[in-house]
């Protein structure tokens, strides 16, 4: 069966029609809830959806931040603070940290904490000077290795080695895995008001390819 497709090139749609149309595409996808700490010491934390991780070993992940274009660039507190600081630690949303983590989206002056207005107890990280959030399922504090400005683009990436995960025990499986059902992470989709819950578990194994020689 061949579908008849819609056909779409970004230079020619609406200023923000391939932002919206690229965030439905590339779903569902997982949230960063990044807490970072300026050079003055005040907290603060912020979720972003372009974010996963990036090699295994060293463990490194990624995410991108794009710069506030109201009336002129602006540099987001989290870049200013990975810029200056080089630390972060990510943190899993869950089901019922959803409410909070939409309080700290919004974008408020530089210096106030949304730890604060999000009423987020805290915990001090081991590794790294910003504060973990202490109901988070899971928490990975990690060194900023590389920043990478997106050619052409308002974002920046971000890549941070993981020092330290902090994962709640309840989760962690003696197969060394977490138990991502349980944990019931939330995603975003697309749209600026659409997230969705985990969803049905499968499993696929990867085929087993015969290399021996003449076969």
């Amino acid at each position: 069966m061949v579908y008849k497709m819609v056909t779409l090139i970004p230079e020619s749609m609406e200023a923000r029609a391939p932002y919206h149309l690229l965030t439905s595409i590339a779903a569902p996808r997982p949230i960063a809830w990044v807490s970072t700490i300026s050079v003055e010491g005040v907290p603060n934390i912020a979720p972003f959806s372009f974010y996963n991780a990036v090699a295994g070993f060293p463990p490194t992940i990624m995410f991108s931040i794009s710069y506030r274009v109201r009336t002129k660039p602006k540099e987001k507190d989290t870049l200013r603070n990975v810029r200056e600081v080089g630390e972060f630690v990510s943190h899993v949303v869950d089901e019922e940290m959803a409410g909070a983590m939409i309080k700290t989206s919004a974008d408020y002056p530089y210096g106030v904490s949304e730890f604060e207005i999000a009423g987020l107890e805290t915990l001090p990280s081991m590794e790294v000077k910003p504060l973990r959030v202490a109901r988070a399922p899971v928490a990975m504090e990690c060194h900023v290795t590389q920043i990478i400005p997106v050619e052409g683009a308002t974002n920046v990436m971000i890549l941070g080695k993981v020092l330290r995960f902090h994962i709640r025990e309840d989760l962690y499986r003696s197969n060394g895995l977490v138990d991502t059902m349980r944990m019931k992470p939330i995603t975003r989709l697309g749209g600026p008001v659409e997230y969705a819950k985990i969803g049905e578990l499968f499993h696929l194994k990867i085929p087993i390819l015969n290399h021996e020689p003449g076969s």
